[in-house]
């Protein structure tokens, strides 16, 4: 029996396993980086990176010892399915601004667009960003809650007890990053407050105080101004918009594709289980 045990202990990866040492070097990348980045080029990055890493996770739970886990396995699953539910709540809200974008594009090329319809267009598009943010602010109250009464596992043996803290801190790095990309698509920042009035007063401080501004939050306050009738309609609008259009539609992807490798993740988990 003992023999038994060690040979099992011997061979269940530890932690510099070639697979748990790459998964180690992903999360020290992800942990190195910025979360409350302003920048969706910034987050865009820390997704491609998660994906590599929830691969690496994959080729893990296939190990023939990864059994070892089935008795902490219903965390892992729960956190999975929280993962999922706040991946949609993202990719939701992405693909509504890009379509609101899109037909806000639309409106700016027609040159015969007269002002009351470009005017209730814009309306249109705040009001749903307002919706939006209100959404999010809610769900990431509600993930706040949840990671506050996630129970910590217990399991017997030390080497599982490495491989359940592992696929943890896989788990945590994971919602940091989707946290970090809510905050960027609904949060504003003191910046985005800026009244127009301000922006005609203090035109330097603004310039400068706005590189640090999303490009969600740019075009809300571009689009904010030319709605009151202070300000003139910007030049820059359109290019603000397309920008926008890309680097929701790149960080679209990015969680499409982190949704099949979670989906993929929690395939695995549930065959540890039934096997």
């Amino acid at each position: 029996m003992a023999a038994s045990d060690h040979t099992r202990s011997n061979s269940f990866p530890s932690r510099h396993h070639p697979i748990t040492s790459e998964v180690d070097q992903h999360l020290s990348r992800l942990n190195a980086s910025e979360f409350t980045s302003t920048s969706s080029s910034s987050i865009s990055n820390q997704i491609y990176t998660l994906l590599d890493l929830h691969d690496c996770v994959d080729k893990f739970l296939q190990l023939s010892l990864a059994h070892q886990l089935k008795q902490s396995v219903d965390g892992l699953l729960n956190g999975s399915l929280r993962l999922l539910d706040i991946c949609s709540i993202a990719k939701d809200a992405l693909l509504q601004t890009k379509e609101s974008v899109q037909g806000l594009q639309s409106i700016f090329r027609r040159r015969k667009a007269d002002d009351i319809e470009l005017t209730s267009e814009v309306k249109k598009f705040l009001t749903s960003r307002k919706a939006e943010k209100k959404t999010i602010q809610k769900a990431l109250k509600n993930l706040k809650a949840m990671k506050s009464q996630r129970s910590s596992p217990n399991p017997d043996e030390h080497e599982t007890k490495v491989m359940i803290s592992m696929l943890r801190e896989v788990e945590e790095v994971t919602f940091k990053v989707i946290e970090s990309l809510l905050f960027l698509i609904s949060v504003p920042r003191a910046s985005s407050k800026l009244s127009v009035v301000s922006k005609l007063m203090q035109p330097k401080k603004v310039a400068c105080e706005e590189t640090y501004m999303t490009e969600f939050e740019k075009v809300d306050v571009e689009l904010s101004s030319i709605v009151s009738h202070k300000m003139s309609k910007s030049d820059n609008i359109q290019s603000q918009l397309k920008e926008l259009e890309l680097n929701a539609q790149d960080l679209e992807k990015g969680l499409e594709n982190l949704t099949r490798r979670l989906i993929k993740t929690r395939v695995s988990l549930l065959n540890i289980i039934n096997n």
